[in-house]
């Protein structure tokens, strides 16, 4: 081969060379290589006990999506489900009269507020009295979704705060209902942060550009959460259960100091499993301590994810991925819970707030 022609193919084998570097060069979001670590593997799809799952939402229901639900509940054994979306009036008893003649024993339904003319005479006496009238059509709870604190306002356009002293009656009524109140305020702290390679969440705000906040949107994450806490301690009669362990998954001395100062607040872990997870010595250290008032939760109906739940929970699994890669990229740890906590936290505890469960 003469001369020219080596140079030639040279440069065609580095032109094709780089060519196919550039192509296969993986975006930072697409980079997920597999895990070359070999260890010990459990894939969990049925938990190890029967278990309640305090944070659900189901819009609607119907007998057919109701047979469909139990057949995927009989499958990774879940005993009854909570559905936080029951809405209220008419409607939340359409939805518990359908359970009623059905499944009776392996739904329960929370009622929700409609917070339209707030700060109009007599809401807050209506509102209570609407509660009331719920429970006693067979609503299980109240849920607040995190629009309180965010969107929901008052008759005059004022942002209405978690602990706003015009929604007192409702805790307070709910209290005396003996219901608890699971709650959902604000969002992971991060969503207030700056949209930056600092940024621990970057790759979900990205990917979902709607969950970011500014830092005073509506109002700083500190303030919102502190409105929360403050209402809690207002309402010592009132059963309190944080959503999302109180968006401090990550920070389990300040969910201990707040669970210490506040007895009447218990936690769940929907969509807090990978936080849980990357910290299996200290958050194995809370559910000891805790054990008595976590609630497991999951949040989104995905059947295929609870498997993650499971794993997390049951196994001493060690370096395994996580369901939901823009949410977590990192690799998480089975906690190796012992049965008597697992118990507590996949049943016994949620049927301490539910006597009508048998």
């Amino acid at each position: 081969m003469k001369i020219y022609q080596q140079f030639a193919l040279f440069c065609f084998m580095l032109a094709s060379g780089m060519a196919c570097a550039q192509q296969s060069k993986p975006a930072y979001d697409e980079y997920d290589p597999p895990s070359t670590l070999k260890v010990p593997e459990h894939l969990v799809n049925r938990a190890k006990f029967p278990f309640i799952d305090v944070h659900n939402h189901q819009w609607s229901m119907s007998k057919s999506s109701l047979q469909d639900l139990v057949k995927e509940m009989d499958k990774m054994n879940m005993r009854v489900m909570v559905n936080l979306s029951g809405g209220s009036g008419n409607s939340l008893k359409k939805m518990l009269d359908l359970i009623k003649e059905n499944y009776p024993d392996r739904f329960l339904v929370f009622a929700n507020i409609d917070f339209d003319g707030i700060g109009e005479a007599g809401w807050s006496e209506r509102a209570a009295t609407q509660l009331a009238e719920d429970v006693k059509n067979g609503a299980a709870g109240l849920k607040i979704f995190k629009n309180l604190g965010f969107s929901v306002m008052d008759n005059r356009g004022k942002r209405v705060t978690v602990d706003d002293p015009r929604l007192d009656a409702i805790w307070a009524k709910a209290g005396a209902l003996k219901i608890p109140v699971l709650i959902h305020t604000a969002d992971p702290k991060s969503f207030w942060d700056p949209m930056d390679g600092k940024n621990e969440r970057l790759m979900e705000l990205q990917t979902h550009p709607q969950r970011q906040r500014g830092p005073n949107n509506p109002a700083p994450w500190d303030t919102l959460i502190e409105e929360q806490h403050r209402m809690f301690a207002k309402h010592p009669q009132t059963t309190f259960i944080a959503a999302h362990f109180g968006w401090y998954p990550n920070d389990l001395d300040k969910l201990d100091e707040l669970l210490t100062r506040l007895p009447n607040v218990l936690v769940e872990m929907g969509a807090v499993i990978a936080e849980l997870g990357r910290q299996p010595k200290r958050a194995r250290a809370f559910f000891e301590k805790y054990q008595d008032r976590i609630l497991f939760g999951k949040d989104s109906w995905v059947p295929s994810e609870y498997a993650t739940y499971f794993r997390v929970l049951e196994t001493d699994d060690e370096y395994f991925p996580y369901h939901k890669r823009y949410h977590a990229f990192w690799r998480v740890y089975g906690m190796g819970l012992p049965d008597a906590i697992l118990k507590k936290v996949y049943a016994e505890n949620a049927m301490r707030l539910f006597p009508m469960i048998r």
